[in-house]
């Protein structure tokens, strides 16, 4: 069995949480949201996770309850394929690699454990976690062909009118064959309108060499909800007590 290490993208700065103290780090109920993605990671069956971290990084370091985690440090954000770079020495060629977020707190271990279920059973070298939601501004809409295979990601901001009406979307969050992951950030460029190196380029690539990309879905649309502001917060520790008062 391959063995399952899990990357949590938490270096951002969340300027729209209007607060001195790292976005991650916020709390649902006493935990931090970081450290509820580690545990889910783990109980999902991840034997090591890398934090990446990078905006006020010392402090989210202390931050963080859970024992026995890497870090790598990403100095300046260039996008989530450069953060991912940063954690290269923790990329195991021979291993499954999850990508998560530190501010996507209520992804489930169900959801993850399902992901990394058909990853291994249909072969694939990358598996991308997608839903279906009613807005769908701001996210990467997917992109599929007229067999409803998977094809693409395409942003947002570089999406055309018609290809915005796609609800469809990208949550981010992935699970990558070791070597195919290593070797495809070695290509990755920044050729964009932004200047950053993204993920979803690697995906894209996947598919023009024809490397095999499918996707699964959440059981539900909140456990994808990031955080970018304080009311979101407060919108996702509802669900949390919901969810924990109908358990």
């Amino acid at each position: 069995m391959r063995q399952l290490k899990a990357i949590i993208l938490a270096a951002g700065e969340g300027s729209r949480m209007k607060s001195k103290k790292p976005k991650v780090l916020h709390e649902i109920l006493n935990k931090s949201m970081v450290d509820y993605v580690i545990e889910t990671a783990k109980g999902c069956g991840a034997e090591e996770v890398c934090v990446v971290v990078g905006h006020k990084a010392e402090e989210v370091k202390a931050g963080i309850r859970a024992e026995g985690i890497s870090f790598a440090l990403q100095a300046e954000q260039k996008g989530t394929g450069h953060a991912v770079m940063m954690a290269g020495d923790f990329i195991d060629e021979s291993s499954d690699m999850l990508i998560l977020y530190g501010d996507t707190p209520l992804i489930t271990g169900e959801t993850l454990t399902k992901l990394v279920e058909v990853h291994r059973t249909e072969g694939h070298s990358v598996t991308v976690v997608s839903s279906k939601i009613e807005d769908p501004t701001g996210y990467g809409r997917i992109m599929r062909d007229d067999h409803g295979g998977f094809e693409r990601i395409v942003e947002h901001k570089d999406a055309t009118d018609t290809q915005r009406m796609i609800n469809e979307i990208n949550t981010g969050i992935y699970i990558f064959n070791g070597r195919e992951l290593k070797e495809s950030l070695g290509k990755l460029n920044n050729n964009n309108a932004q200047g950053e190196y993204y993920l979803t380029d690697i995906v894209g690539k996947a598919v023009a060499e024809q490397i095999e990309v499918t996707s699964a879905q959440p059981d539900a649309i909140w456990e994808t909800l990031g955080v970018n502001s304080k009311r979101q917060l407060a919108e996702l520790e509802r669900i949390y007590q919901k969810n924990m008062a109908e358990a």
